[in-house]
């Protein structure tokens, strides 16, 4: 299928993950990609494997953004799908959470997010498509996730304007939320088997999910298929926020 041939899409957080699997998703249906990270090496790694064009950029940096956004104008014009995708987990309790670690998850997940958004505006075109990757920790209240959890109710609560905002210009802005997936960040966040065990355990689906389904879901939102859709979250979680 090359549903989306003579697009062009930028990934932010492309090198790993969600964001690896949704770049080799959009190419594989005719986008020219282009994907950034902080990791100068996983990027470079990515672009080798998949093809595609990669920028290192620090999503928390406002001085990246704006920097990327020169330089994707300046090689590429203006794009047709952006997906805002890089972030970070930390957890703590509310009493003991450091200032820092705070403004880790706050300026990758939701600064860092909002100000892409607003520094990528000017170079969407008309009937572009933006999506932001949420979580189900917008919804479900985990202990340790207050900070995670109201990052990504605040890019949640962006989405929506944001489509209000740009619906003029025929712009559609989505969120996709992801439930507990099996990613190398699940090894960052130190997950034992007994983690593993109980996060199962609250998904009815009894399995976590895999890079590539929610790497589907974010190309059909991507696709003119979904060319009446806007302002909404689509959850992909197995059944967890049921």
């Amino acid at each position: 299928m090359k549903n989306l041939k003579g697009k062009t899409a930028l990934i932010t957080g492309g090198n790993s993950g969600i964001g690896y699997a949704a770049a080799k998703q959009l190419k594989e249906n005719g986008a020219q990609v282009i994907i950034t990270g902080r990791r100068k090496e996983a990027v470079e790694k990515a672009t080798t494997e998949l093809d595609v064009t990669g920028f290192i950029a620090d999503q928390s940096s406002l001085a990246d953004i704006e920097a990327l956004a020169t330089a994707v104008a300046g090689h590429f014009g203006n794009i047709d799908i952006l997906l805002v995708n890089e972030g970070v987990t930390k957890f703590s309790l509310i009493e003991h959470m450091p200032e820092a670690v705070f403004d880790e998850v706050m300026n990758i997940n939701f600064k860092g997010a909002y100000f892409t958004l607003s520094k990528f505006i000017p170079i969407l075109n008309e009937n572009a498509s933006v999506i932001l990757l949420s979580s189900t920790g917008a919804h479900i209240s985990p202990a340790q996730a207050a900070v995670y959890g109201a990052s990504k109710a605040a890019l949640n609560a962006v989405m929506k304007i944001a489509a209000l905002e740009l619906s003029g210009r025929k712009i559609r802005v989505n969120a996709v939320s992801p439930g507990p997936v099996a990613t190398e960040i699940m090894g960052k966040i130190g997950l034992s088997q007994s983690l593993e065990e109980h996060m199962i355990s609250t998904i009815p689906l009894s399995r976590f999910g895999k890079a590539e389904e929610v790497a589907k879901l974010i190309a059909f939102l991507s696709s003119d298929e979904a060319s009446f859709i806007t302002g909404s979250e689509y959850l992909i979680d197995g059944g967890q926020c049921i």
